[in-house]
């Protein structure tokens, strides 16, 4: 099951979920609660994110994975990767792939590069009741500073949509709540979990990624870190996306996960 991010909608994953299926996999990917199943109704009534909150995505996943005759691997980007993480916390999943996940609580630094990236919510409190939509240069520098100028105007028309600011705010507070909805156990046992960072991410820095894996250092459950050179946020959509599928389908046959 794949699991998008803010801004993206979920069917950015559609080149994936076919690729996993011509892999023997059963795929999907279903969007976060209520929305709708088009780009284009998506901007036209973003009213359905209003006030939309990190816990009603993760409750909205665990009731899909239940359904699951066995419990699913789940693969996840930015949001969708702390989504991952919280249902493998809640030993929902028989395994995670987190790219280029957004921070769980306990990561403490907060790069430049992330906090401009997350300006467009978080430089404004009334977003937090409301849905953001990106600017053509603002997605160029959070999703698609590796690219060039035309991929990265394609993507954004072919996929981008607004995004609730609740999750956002949510996460930027979180080390400030002992009860913060990004929250995980790490030392915990955990099924298998595989972190992946682009050298070059704006939104997610290499660094954010590397410090949540420190969080985990305590737990002996199978860990694995993949950096992925001269790469930016967009690398789920972007020309080198099957780069990430085959490492990520390597990996889990390696860890002999079905």
């Amino acid at each position: 099951m794949f699991i998008h991010g803010l801004w993206l909608h979920a069917s950015s994953w559609q080149p994936w979920v076919r690729y996993f299926n011509r892999a023997g996999y059963h795929a999907l990917a279903p969007g976060w609660p209520d929305f709708p199943s088009t780009v284009a109704d998506a901007r036209i009534y973003p009213e359905f994110m209003y006030d939309l909150t990190i816990d009603q995505i993760v409750e909205h996943y665990a009731r899909i994975c239940k359904r699951f005759v066995r419990r699913p691997i789940v693969i996840g980007h930015s949001f969708g990767g702390l989504v991952a993480q919280r249902l493998l916390d809640q030993r929902a999943i028989a395994a995670a792939v987190a790219i280029d996940p957004a921070p769980v609580r306990g990561v403490m630094a907060l790069p430049f590069a992330q906090l401009r990236s997350a300006w467009p919510v978080l430089g404004n409190p009334l977003t937090l009741h409301r849905a953001v939509s990106l600017k053509p240069k603002q997605f160029r520098y959070a999703f698609a500073n590796c690219l060039s100028d035309s991929e990265a105007a394609e993507l954004y028309e072919r996929w981008t949509i607004p995004a609730p600011g609740r999750p956002l705010w949510e996460a930027a507070l979180a080390n400030f709540s002992p009860n913060a909805q990004t929250k995980v156990s790490p030392q915990k046992s955990h099924a298998p979990l595989l972190l992946m960072a682009g050298q070059h991410d704006h939104t997610v820095p290499p660094e954010t990624t590397r410090l949540v894996r420190q969080l985990y250092a305590a737990s002996s459950s199978r860990l694995d870190l993949k950096e992925w050179p001269g790469r930016g946020h967009s690398l789920v959509i972007d020309h080198g996306w099957q780069d990430i599928a085959d490492y990520t389908l390597a990996w889990l046959h390696k860890r002999r996960i079905r």
